[in-house]
Formats: C-alpha cells, sequence, structure tokens
C-alpha cells in the first residue's frame, strides 16, 4: 500500500495574484477620482471667488464715508458689512450692494456717493472670507450673508424696510438674485452679471454634480414680481451680452441697457438707475446732472 505524503506548498498561484492586482488597480482608480473630483471643485472655487491682494484693503474709507462696521455671524465666522447712512434723519430707501469677485467693499464708498446725495442709504455687504472677514466663500454663504444683511436693515430705523433694492455688480448680481428669492426686494439692479454659474461650468463639459455653486440668477427672475434693470457692456468677454439677454427674457418686469464697454470698464450709470427706482417708487423723484 502507497501512501501520498504531505501535500506539498504551492504558493499564491496566479488566480490570488490577479485578485490582488485588481484590488490594487480599483483603489488607483479611486485615488485618481478623488483627486479628480478635488481638483475641479477647487478650481471652480479658484474662478468663483479670487480675493483680493491684502493691500486694497481701506479701512479708512469707512470713517471717510461717514459709515459704519456692521457684523454678522455666518456658520460661526463674522462677516462684515459698512453702512452708509442717506442725509437726513427719515427712515431711507436702502441699496443692498454685493460687488463682484475680487473686490472688496473697501473700494466701493467713492463708488455710491450718486445713490447717497440721491437720498439712499447704502449697505455694502462683505463676502465670507474676503477682507477683514471670516469664513469660506460658497452660494451657500454669500446668500446666508445677504440674507442676514437684509433682516438686519429692516430692523433699523434708519432704513425704510419697504424701499429695500439689491445692486450687484458681475458675481454680486447672482449674491443679490438669490436674495431676491428669500427676501422681498423693492427693485433689482444687474450689472455685468450672468444667467447661471451651474450652466457656464456644464457648458465645459464638467458633469452637473460636479457644480460646486449654481448661482442660477435666470431662474430667480423667472419668479421675481419686481421691476428689473439689467446694465451689460456689449464687448464682455467674461459674461457675454447673450446673458444679459437671457435674463431680460426670463422676466417680465425687467428693462435691459446695453453700452459699448467690456466687463469692468463700463462707465457708471447712476442717472439710468435714479431714474429707474423714481419710476417704480423708491425715491420720490428722478434725479438729473452727474451719474458719477
Amino acid at each position: 500500500m502507497t501512501t501520498a505524503g504531505p501535500v506539498p506548498h504551492r504558493g499564491a498561484g496566479p488566480s490570488l495574484f490577479r485578485r490582488r492586482a485588481f484590488q490594487f488597480g480599483v483603489a488607483a482608480i479611486l485615488v485618481v477620482a478623488i483627486a479628480a473630483i478635488w481638483l475641479v471643485a477647487s478650481l471652480q472655487k479658484f474662478i468663483t471667488f479670487p480675493r483680493a491682494h491684502p493691500s486694497v484693503q481701506q479701512l479708512a474709507a469707512l470713517a471717510a464715508a461717514g459709515g459704519e462696521a456692521i457684523w454678522f455671524d455666518i456658520d460661526g465666522a463674522r462677516v462684515e458689512a459698512w453702512f452708509l447712512p442717506a442725509p437726513g434723519d427719515k427712515p431711507a430707501p436702502l441699496l443692498i450692494h454685493a460687488h463682484g469677485n475680487g473686490e472688496l467693499i473697501d473700494i466701493q464708498t467713492r463708488s455710491v456717493d450718486a445713490a447717497r446725495a440721491a437720498g439712499i442709504a447704502v449697505l455694502l455687504v462683505e463676502y465670507p472670507g474676503y477682507g477683514r472677514s471670516g469664513g469660506d466663500p460658497s452660494e451657500e454663504t454669500v446668500t446666508a450673508t445677504w440674507v442676514a444683511a437684509y433682516d438686519w436693515a429692516k430692523g433699523d430705523a434708519r432704513v425704510d424696510a419697504s424701499r429695500i433694492v439689491g445692486y450687484g455688480r458681475s458675481l454680486g448680481g447672482g449674491a443679490v438674485a438669490q436674495l431676491a428669492a428669500r427676501r422681498p426686494l423693492a427693485a433689482l439692479v444687474l450689472e455685468s452679471t450672468f444667467t447661471s454659474i451651474g450652466e457656464m461650468v456644464r457648458a465645459e463639459g464638467i458633469p452637473g454634480w460636479l457644480v460646486v455653486n449654481e448661482f442660477d440668477t435666470r431662474a430667480v427672475l423667472a419668479k421675481y414680481s419686481g421691476p428689473v434693470l439689467i446694465l451689460h457692456g456689449t464687448h464682455d468677454q467674461t459674461f457675454p451680452v447673450e446673458h444679459a439677454h437671457s435674463l431680460r427674457a426670463a422676466s417680465p418686469h425687467a428693462t435691459l441697457h446695453v453700452q459699448g464697454c467690456g466687463h469692468n470698464d463700463c462707465p457708471p450709470q447712476w442717472e439710468l438707475v435714479l431714474s429707474f427706482l423714481a419710476r417704480n417708487g423708491v425715491i420720490s423723484e428722478p434725479v438729473s446732472g452727474d451719474s458719477r
């Protein structure tokens, strides 16, 4: 009778090797996919919210404009706004202002002189993470900031809560549009702004689920019942003038004014803006003259 003896060791074998190679390949693909998602999200954030250089800060401009700093708590971070009162001691209409990306409220005080001269108070609102403000900018935190600014202004005795207007330039148009979707505004002024950041991102071939900030301004205008003034440059290369025409088509209450300029070099149109506000009952009468 013959016995077989012990079974010899055969090693891992090709099947185990293939299984481990497959697992390694899957892990590598996951790492690359996660890195790609992070990169796409980071690029969107950088392009949407480029920060101004610290040298742009001009804190002395607040005192020079006779204003005061207001702070809002947004997701545990303090975000700044500057309130510039209107002349006189009666409750005044208010312009809630949203500047473009790469800017700060510090450099906006003189740009709203015409509004203040017309008897309008101004609230210059900063983006989270910009200038002296803490936090991180996103559609959610930006929207929360402008809502907080509105709620503060509505409770201030110097403001006529029935005559609060949103004014946004470039990215700021998206900010005040989101405010208009959540709080009653007497009017909207959108300068050099866009239809939808999400739409622009998707047009570059990025899938919708990777869009970080939607800022769908056109969808807001389709539902907003108040008057809208849209200002845009025909040579705008950042947001081509087709954006303005699309926004106008979305709102039955919108007026479109175009001029031969680009994105950052359009001259102020305060005479036009103030006439628009007068026609819609925000200020008592049109103001003519210096539109700087």
